[in-house]
């Protein structure tokens, strides 16, 4: 009997434990709506404010499963049960919302990849298909603990993991393919790709540079090192690839650095250490729009800049709050081939878009 009871008790256990294995996040289905509830209503939000000629038009917010309209099919009762039984009632009834996003960009099929490190996934918005997805999986072993940065290929998608130490490539399905980076990375956090050469530009953070990868991850070279002068880092934290040139965001040296991406050379460098508006103290995200113009995220006060091609200060959005046009400690920015700006605004749980309204 008690051989019995025991063999019960494993059988019950090495079900649990299956299902447990088994059970993933299941896509949230329905139409995608960009969620601008919370803009004063008939009120359109820009910036600058009146009576200066606004360039920036506030378009929507993104949450998760809140802006996918539901397409009214049920979940399975079978797959209710399933999750019940694994433990996971209480995961299966809460929204698929982000906690705290950190990097974002997207690709020509119309999805938005968000790296969340609290939630340790890649949430991916995909406005054509009306999906909602939620990639875990790191690789075969391992699922992701601190995703970092995001970039995009045909068919791939690179997603870089600080405390794993590596840069994970996931196919279109978010499946893992191959690992770039494993013991060459000390702690790897923005990711940028060339998609005319194929290579993959990290930001070693720890290491104090940027480390150069072919598609087959074979590393090609390393540039920089710690300091202060041109072409030298400290800390890099985010990257951003265009018109032939690599936007890194230098962030205790408290500048933007931009260097030929051909061969790593320094071009220019803007921003200075500084307390007065346009000055950076904190610098994260970055990114360039059609115009050139360059973004970057302020995360110590909690502000997007706006800086020109040649790199002068052009304005601010933002100051800290959960209203709609503010953030709080927010992290990543991407510009779309629209010239909408895409914020990770970290700790307000969200992603914030801005329509630039062009210059003149």
């Amino acid at each position: 009997m008690v051989v019995r009871r025991a063999g019960i008790r494993w059988l019950i256990a090495g079900v649990g434990l299956a299902l447990a294995a088994c059970a993933s996040v299941e896509p949230v289905r329905g139409r995608l709506h960009f969620g601008m509830d919370d803009a004063p209503e008939g009120q359109k939000l820009l910036w600058p404010a009146a009576p200066e000629v606004p360039r920036f038009l506030y378009t929507g917010t993104l949450v998760g499963e809140p802006n996918f309209r539901p397409d009214g099919v049920e979940r399975p009762a079978l797959a209710r049960l399933g999750r019940w039984i694994a433990g996971l009632d209480e995961q299966a009834m809460a929204p698929l919302v982000l906690q705290r996003p950190s990097a974002l960009i997207g690709d020509d099929r119309g999805r938005l990849y968000v790296a969340d490190v609290s939630r340790q996934a890649v949430f991916v918005f995909d406005e054509t298909a009306g999906e909602l997805l939620l990639w875990e999986q790191a690789d075969a072993q391992r699922r992701f603990v601190a995703p970092a940065g995001v970039a995009v290929a045909p068919g791939r998608v690179f997603v870089s993991d600080a405390e794993l130490g590596a840069v994970f490539v996931l196919d279109a399905q978010g499946a893992p393919r191959s690992t770039i980076g494993a013991g060459r990375l000390t702690r790897p956090t923005g990711v940028a790709r060339d998609a005319a050469s194929g290579r993959l530009f990290v930001a070693d953070t720890y290491g104090h540079d940027i480390k150069v990868f072919d598609d087959a991850g074979a590393l090609l070279s390393t540039i920089g090192r710690r300091g202060t002068e041109p072409g030298e880092f400290n800390y890099p934290s985010h990257l951003a690839l265009a018109g032939g040139e690599l936007y890194v965001t230098d962030t205790l040296n408290n500048r933007v650095q931009v260097l030929r991406a051909s061969d790593g050379s320094f071009v220019r460098q803007f921003g200075s250490r500084g307390l007065a508006l346009g000055q950076l103290v904190r610098p994260k995200g970055v990114s360039v729009d059609a115009e050139g113009n360059v973004y970057v995220i302020e995360s110590f006060y909690d502000s997007l800049l706006v800086y020109s091609p040649k790199g002068e200060f052009l304005m601010p959005i933002g100051g800290t709050g959960k209203a709609t046009g503010r953030f709080y400690l927010p992290a990543g920015v991407w510009v779309d081939g629209k010239n909408r700006v895409h914020v990770a605004d970290m700790f307000n749980g969200r992603v914030v878009l801005f329509q630039f309204l062009g210059g003149g």
